[in-house]
């Protein structure tokens, strides 16, 4: 996949006229941020409807209109235990019991690989994604030294310890993939 990329594509030349293999090698590297970036700086929308189904702590289906397919939404920037590991059923439970049926607004500009919508889910105004962390239900995604824009409220919840943060072994879910897989791909 990376050598059709256009930003491999492009600077291969001048590594190899540089002989610095580290340049392929950087660029790799800087690829996922250049691409989140454009991700980011896509032109954001927001859509309001209805919550139709809560698959888990960090992913929903939004019904926008009659007429169109309900929105699958992975909420942004956090990342809620998978359901099969310890805290998930309570992390989907809880974001359950906030939106299931209500109206809300999904505001996003981006899609992930799998093919959800990735945007901020606000019910009357309130970040979602804040509450999950804020209640213990969710860690905040950091990138390199950036704490992510929840970190106040991952801290809370950790020194308070809600939800998760009040079991002394609980395992960031990126973690947990790392070690076991998805919940779903299980047979």
């Amino acid at each position: 996949m990376l050598k059709n990329n256009f930003f491999i594509r492009s600077f291969r030349p001048l590594a190899k006229s540089i002989q610095a293999p580290a340049v392929v090698k950087l660029m790799t590297c800087i690829l996922p941020f250049l691409m989140l970036f454009q991700a980011t700086a896509a032109t954001r929308q927001a859509q309001s409807g209805v919550v139709t189904r809560v698959v888990d702590g960090d992913t929903l289906w939004v019904k926008t209109s009659a007429s169109q397919q309900a929105l699958k939404v992975r909420l942004q920037d956090i990342d809620a235990p998978e359901i099969c590991q310890p805290g998930g059923v309570q992390a989907r439970d809880a974001l359950k019991r906030q939106v299931l049926g209500q109206r809300v607004t999904v505001t996003s500009g981006a899609h992930d690989s799998y093919g959800r919508t990735v945007g901020t889910l606000h019910l009357e105004g309130q970040d979602m994604g804040r509450w999950l962390v804020a209640q213990g239900h969710a860690w905040v995604y950091s990138y390199r030294h950036k704490k992510g824009p929840y970190a106040d409220e991952l801290r809370q919840a950790q020194l308070a310890r809600r939800g998760v943060f009040s079991e002394p072994d609980a395992e960031e879910p990126r973690l947990f993939r790392q070690r076991h897989g998805g919940c779903y791909l299980r047979p």
